[in-house]
């Protein structure tokens, strides 16, 4: 086990099990956490907090504790943070929810995870919270789902394969079958709203932040195409991802002192690309207007998902094309219910991680890969998640 904190009575909390997927987090904690991991489940409803210990109780976990802690308020927060070794929550959208959970995990030198794929999120934490948990040493790390655990991960997986002493190119190419969650769906359409507020907190972060000597990191974006080794057509994925890659890219030398990371999702037939352009371009384009944002918000709810014959069904692939000077490689990262199941699986796999593992040192605001790496692939192969060289 991790010696971060051995003084803390728990070693992880979860807030938002009552929702949906938070409720599949804690079934997956349930099965899955070792014997003798001190762990809780927190929220603001003390009644559904305790049918969830219930539920948890008759899967084999008797001992997990109820927290009652709002999001919004600072000293509850501050009083679980200060308790336990790891936070993982569910509780979004993050714009609206998260900051204050940030905030006391930040102070009280806790790590904590999230499933945000909310890129201004992420850059006004780094800009509020970065330098405190620098000096307590806490751990944040966003994204811990699918937003974009496949995609980190597997980005490191290629890059590590090819020569880390020549500029690298790499593209990732997304499939899947399946629903993706309510709450990624709201937390996309409010970022899509917010694209003038979302690009002015990611030029401040950009002058903020350190970047590395002698090297350069980043994403790069490209019109639609078919790619010639893969045989998709592919169409630029506007998500958290390649930013997250290419910040794992700025903080390690395995990436190669050029790395350029881009980003796709890919389709069989043209028709299938241009459809999802159109629609993608629609859905961009309603978000700004308020009525039509709320009538796309209710028509996905949060909190909410499809029956397990559905998800058994769903899977998702994400295909790697590596290039280094006189190297080409492929990879492939896949697994099975993309916005729920897997999603679960990864949070709950990383907070283990987190809590257990022999990890990098590190702190501040950093990526799933600068925070465990190496060690959270290896649980996620034994979860069942694939990382192939093709």
């Amino acid at each position: 086990m991790s010696d971060r904190h051995p003084d803390r009575d728990l070693d992880l909390v979860l807030f938002g099990a009552t929702g949906f997927t938070g409720g599949l987090t804690a079934d997956y904690l349930a099965a899955h956490a070792p014997a003798g991991l001190r762990w809780a489940i927190a929220g603001r409803n003390a009644d559904k907090l305790e049918a969830v210990r219930r539920r948890l109780a008759d899967q084999g976990a008797a001992d997990v504790e109820v927290l009652v802690a709002d999001s919004s308020d600072a000293a509850a927060l501050s009083d679980v943070a200060r308790r336990t070794r790891v936070v993982a929550t569910t509780i979004g959208p993050y714009l609206e929810h998260g900051g204050p959970l940030v905030a006391a995990c930040a102070e009280a030198g806790t790590d904590y995870l999230d499933l945000t794929g909310e890129p201004e999120f992420v850059d006004r934490m780094f800009l509020e919270h970065h330098q405190t948990a620098l000096r307590t040493g806490a751990r944040l790390v966003h994204a811990c789902g699918f937003d974009s655990i496949p995609h980190d991960l597997g980005a490191y997986f290629t890059v590590r394969q090819l020569p880390s002493d020549q500029p690298i190119t790499l593209r990732g190419v997304v499939r899947s079958g399946g629903t993706f969650s309510g709450g990624t769906f709201h937390s996309a359409v409010n970022q899509f709203s917010r694209a003038r507020e979302m690009k002015k907190t990611y030029a401040a972060r950009r002058r903020a932040e350190v970047r590395p000597e002698g090297r350069s990191s980043r994403s790069v974006s490209g019109r639609p195409h078919r790619d010639p080794v893969l045989g998709y057509w592919l169409l630029p994925l506007p998500t958290i991802d390649p930013i997250v890659v290419a910040r794992s890219g700025a903080a390690l030398e395995a990436y190669g002192p050029k790395f350029r990371y881009s980003h796709w999702a890919g389709t069989k037939t043209l028709r299938y690309a241009a459809g999802g352009a159109i629609g993608m371009g629609a859905l961009t384009l309603a978000s700004q207007v308020k009525p039509l944002r709320d009538l796309l918000l209710s028509k996905v709810p949060q909190g909410s998902g499809p029956d397990p014959a559905k998800r058994e069904k769903s899977w998702f692939t994400v295909d790697f094309v590596g290039e280094a000077k006189g190297s080409t490689i492929r990879t492939r990262v896949s697994g099975g219910d993309p916005g729920y199941t897997e999603t679960a699986k990864m949070l709950s796999e990383a907070a283990l991680c987190l809590a257990l593992d022999d990890n990098p040192e590190t702190a501040g605001q950093v990526t799933p890969v600068q925070a465990m790496g190496d060690a959270l692939i290896v649980r996620l192969q034994a979860a069942g998640m694939r990382f192939e060289t093709l």
